[in-house]
């Protein structure tokens, strides 16, 4: 089904307020709706012409007045600049085997039929799954693109909670901080340095390092059942990006723990 500019965005006033990747998810809705749509200058066996979209934008036919009137050319600079998102990203790809300005839209681009679509693929790339550990690619990510990002904090640190105790082997009732302090206790008092400590460091580093897993106990995996946690999907997802960081600490320490016992 065809869809205008306009029908989905009818204000002027609206399209320019829109940052370039929300207008880049308009335009790619718009571009994707001419595939049902015959005899038209613009789209032409399975191609975009991007000359020819934007002259469309322009009618020549002085009975025919643009969609945006009077801000029109404002309009078309913003839709400019959105193309050009469109093709860094790889929606818009220039077609090698046509002369002049011929496109054809992507096959992953061709799967985003909405602007929910659109929206999901942005909070995807904010939140790469390669990059993620994968305990927290497979339990974790699938909660972050639903946009229930206080689940997904809790449910990532509970992954760092849980790795902790495996790698220290730790009882399944010791919990939260003072799991956290057991396993990266510093040698002092007379009293043996935890599991996970990493006697390579300096004694400061090593208090450090718990500190470091304390307080984003703290502030994270407590405070999402009772008090203010990222809602916002940027924040949220660098959140979790620094618990698959702990994650691969914990990683690493349980690796030189048995290499250590293996000596």
């Amino acid at each position: 089904m065809y869809h205008s500019l306009s029908s989905l965005v009818p204000n002027a006033a609206d399209i320019l307020a829109l940052e370039v990747e929300e207008l880049a998810g308009v335009l790619l809705m718009h571009l994707n709706s001419y595939a049902g749509v015959s005899g038209n200058s613009v789209y032409q066996h399975g191609g975009i012409s991007h000359n020819n979209f934007f002259n469309s934008l322009n009618p020549t036919n002085s009975l025919t007045k643009p969609e945006y009137g009077d801000q029109q050319p404002e309009v078309n600079r913003a839709l400019m600049e959105a193309w050009a998102w469109l093709e860094n990203e790889g929606f818009l790809v220039k077609n090698a085997t046509s002369t002049g300005d011929w496109f054809f839209i992507s096959r992953r681009a061709r799967r985003l039929e909405s602007r929910e679509d659109f929206g999901a693929y942005r909070k995807a790339n904010l939140l790469p799954a390669a990059q993620l550990h994968p305990l927290l690619a497979s339990k974790v990510y699938p909660a972050f693109l639903r946009g229930d990002y206080d689940t997904a904090i809790f449910q990532a640190f509970k992954e760092v909670e849980v790795a902790v105790r495996q790698a220290g082997q730790f009882p399944h009732d010791l919990v939260g901080d003072k799991l956290i302090r057991a396993a990266f206790a510093t040698a002092k008092n007379n009293l043996p340095a935890g599991p996970l400590t990493d006697k390579q460091l300096p004694l400061g580093e090593q208090e450090a390092m718990a500190h470091l897993f304390a307080g984003a106990f703290g502030v994270y995996r407590n405070s999402t059942g009772h008090r203010h946690v990222p809602t916002e999907p940027e924040e949220a997802a660098e959140v979790i990006m620094f618990a698959s960081q702990l994650l691969r600490i914990v990683d690493r320490l349980k690796l030189q723990l048995t290499t250590d016992a293996q000596t």
